[in-house]
């Protein structure tokens, strides 16, 4: 069939309804009917799909559809045969079939019915497939996920490496690779990798003007922050991604527990439970999926609203790829990432057992991630210039949608610092990746600088006066601007561009805006309505410790009796005014409060309206009750006065885990008698004298406790005392 006879608009109609293409589909689909070599990096969403399975369907021959999903394939293969009356139009060959099933497909394949045969990598591989293959009619290849054969791809598949030589050997074919991802370096490493550096290269824009980009500090306090963003985007579908299993499972109960409809996804559920989950998802019968990257590949969502990393991934290539999947309808997309270092250190230590060439590669990649999540530039600007293309942060599309837009930090003139730092990545002749050339500036030596004795160079130092946080921050900037370049062959050198070379001829203003701190210090941070900097409020603080007072003495027993500081602390933070709110504050069980948490309520509730407070009461996060069970057993054993040794015991825990317990039980509230116990330990008299100083002190510290009685009782004595006091007289 010749190209000039085919009217691809109307077969477009034809096939799939629509009236016109989408972007570059058109002059894409015309390179694939023109036989020529198609390279296609498409953002999802942009309908990449398209590009091959329009082709395949209007030629003569099978199109072999390569691709790493089986369960991706599965949606494609449905969707085209819901396209045309012949179910054979298109079929997948992969381990999951039968015999009967295998040969039906080659039937289907030898009689021109099937189009598109969709296969995974490791299928090709098989002799008896490549000869069967060999003897009908293919009309191209298609790589899909095509950024699998890169190792600096975000999801490297070894067996994609070997792609090239078994298509060659299936005959003189055109291959079409396409990708939703993929910087330079991978984007080279394909072309070669598939040797069709004569490929004709389409690039879509990677800009996604309405995703909003926002990178927040993890504190301690995360679950709040990322409950409290769901609650105030309620009824909007989400999806949080966390790294490993364990805590996709928390997360998602945390948030079940505090009334948000969530379900978990990761690769240890099994296949029914997966699907179950996902089709929750697409119809809407729960609000956010809480997953880790095993989830989203060909998940065709197009109103996911927000899209939360709750761990900071591994590639700025994941994270696009990811955050990709909110608002593909053009409508609202907030993406959200918490950040903190010691994620980052994390993921170094898990690349610390793998081959070392695998590590350089992971450690670049990663620094990449922390470059983006410190960088106070514009976001968009600086995640589009990863993928090779520029983005005027002024007049952009999408230029004021991301935090650092938005709430800019200051700007310093930094001129003669940049002729500085290009001056020396020019002199250094181009050896050096940033930390290297930064080290240089500032005059550190380390074992390469040694090795290529540029610390005996006369501009060694030269940028001594300024710290390697700075320097950091204005070579990314740099970069990002133009004046230098990372080295596609040898990823992550430095080298200067023509551009840069001219900056030193003839500098000119350079605004620099300096990076984020994102201090660990800010990790007990919670903000509250009375204070941004995470204390309680000191006013409410004092109040409750007067009313504390007076209730113990009203009772005849020590005010911590009654609620510890703690407790008290967390009051003054969080301002409950119901009983289920109190529940939760810190130290208070169910016991507790109602026992001693009317006046307390009536005293907070005064204070939040005499005072305008705005309470955020979405800051009491209900806990998931994970060592409820644990709880139960030594409740019930206890009273079944089972020896606390083998009550540790069986639960695997130290005797000192075991106190611990038993603390928290009796300082929420709940009776625990453990006389029993401490009968075998210490006589009547011993066990008096301990419990009147407990009534008479103002403190129920075991430090001050031990000083008192000076050696004459061990710490374990002491402490099973104090619990048998609290429960008696507390509870």
């Amino acid at each position: 069939m010749n190209l000039d006879e085919i009217d691809i608009h109307k077969e477009l109609k034809k096939y799939f309804g629509f009236g016109q293409f989408k972007g570059l589909q058109e002059p894409v689909i015309k390179s694939i009917l023109n036989k020529e070599n198609t390279f296609v990096i498409m953002p999802t969403g942009g309908g990449k799909s398209l590009c091959y399975q329009l082709p395949a369907l209007i030629q003569e021959g099978t199109a072999i559809v390569v691709s790493p999903l089986i369960a991706l394939m599965k949606n494609q293969v449905d969707a085209i045969r819901s396209l045309s009356s012949e179910n054979g139009i298109a079929h997948v060959l992969n381990s999951s079939l039968t015999k009967t099933e295998i040969t039906q497909v080659k039937n289907d394949i030898t009689a021109g019915i099937t189009k598109l045969l969709y296969v995974a990598p490791e299928s090709l591989t098989k002799e008896e497939y490549v000869q069967f293959l060999q003897s009908v009619k293919i009309s191209f290849v298609a790589i899909d996920e095509a950024h699998c054969i890169s190792e600096w791809g975000h999801d490297f598949r070894p067996e994609y490496r070997n792609l090239r030589h078994i298509i060659k050997q299936i005959g003189d074919v055109p291959m079409i690779g396409l990708t939703a991802t993929a910087t330079p370096k991978v984007q080279e490493d394909i072309l070669k990798n598939l040797d069709m550096s004569d490929a004709t290269t389409f690039k879509a824009s990677f800009n996604r003007p309405n995703l909003y980009y926002e990178v927040r500090t993890k504190t301690k306090n995360i679950e709040s922050d990322i409950i409290r963003f769901i609650k105030q985007n309620k009824g909007k579908s989400g999806i949080i991604y966390c790294l490993s299993r364990k805590k996709v499972e928390a997360i998602a109960e945390v948030l079940m527990v505090n009334g948000i409809s969530a379900v978990p996804y990761h690769a240890g559920l099994d296949a029914k439970t997966r699907a179950k989950h996902q089709d929750m998802f697409l119809m809407e019968d729960v609000e956010v999926v809480v997953a880790t990257i095993a989830f989203g590949m060909g998940i065709d969502k197009p109103d996911v609203r927000f899209v939360i990393h709750h761990d900071i991934p591994k590639s700025l290539e994941s994270y696009y790829q990811e955050t990709g999947r909110g608002g593909r309808d053009g409508g609202e997309g907030h993406c959200l990432a918490y950040y903190s270092y010691k994620d980052v250190e994390k993921l170094e230590k898990f690349m610390s057992g793998k081959p070392v060439a695998e590590q350089e590669i992971g450690f670049a990649l990663l620094q990449e991630v922390v470059a983006y999540a410190e960088t106070s530039m514009s976001r968009r600007k600086f995640l589009l210039h990863y993928f090779g293309e520029e983005f005027d942060s002024e007049t952009g599309e999408g230029a004021d949608m991301d935090d650092n837009v938005r709430n800019p930090k200051n700007k310093v003139e930094a001129k003669n610092q940049v002729v500085n730092l290009l001056e020396v990545v020019r002199d250094t002749k181009h050896l050096y990746k940033s930390k290297e050339v930064v080290f240089t500036l500032i005059g550190r030596v380390n074992a390469v600088i040694k090795a290529h004795k540029t610390d005996s160079q006369s501009f060694f130092g030269s940028g001594a006066n300024y710290d390697e946080k700075y320097w950091m921050a204005l070579l990314r900037q740099v970069l990002v601007d133009g004046y230098l370049a990372k080295d596609i062959e040898t990823y992550g050198i430095v080298k200067i561009t023509e551009k840069g070379l001219d900056y030193i001829k003839n500098p000119v203003s350079f605004l620099m805006s300096e990076d984020h701190e994102y201090n660990e210090i800010e990790d007990d941070a919670i903000v509250s309505a009375a204070s941004s900097s995470g204390t309680a409020d000191e006013a409410l603080m004092v109040m409750l410790r007067e009313l504390r007072k007076k209730e113990a003495k009203k009772l005849g027993v020590p005010p911590f009796v009654v609620f510890q500081d703690p407790s008290l602390e967390d009051m003054a933070l969080k301002y409950p005014i119901t009983l289920d709110e109190l529940i939760n504050i810190h130290g208070v069980g169910e016991g507790k409060a109602k026992k001693y948490g009317t006046p307390f309520l009536a005293l907070i509730s005064n204070y939040v309206d005499d005072n305008d407070i705005i309470r955020p009461d979405d800051l009491v996060v209900k806990s998931t009750g994970v060592n409820s069970a644990s709880k139960l057993y030594i409740i019930q054993n206890i009273d079944r006065k089972l020896s606390l040794d083998d009550i540790a015991s069986a639960k695997g825990m130290t005797m000192d885990d075991l106190i611990k317990e038993m603390e928290q039980i009796v300082y929420s509230g709940t009776k625990l008698n453990i006389k029993y116990w401490i009968d075998e330990m210490l006589d009547d008299d011993q066990q008096q004298e301990i419990h009147d100083y407990f009534m008479e002190s103002d403190s129920d510290k075991i430090e001050e406790a031990l000083k008192e009685f000076d050696g004459e009782y061990d710490i374990d004595e002491l402490r099973l005392i104090r619990i048998k006091f609290i429960s008696e007289v507390a509870n």
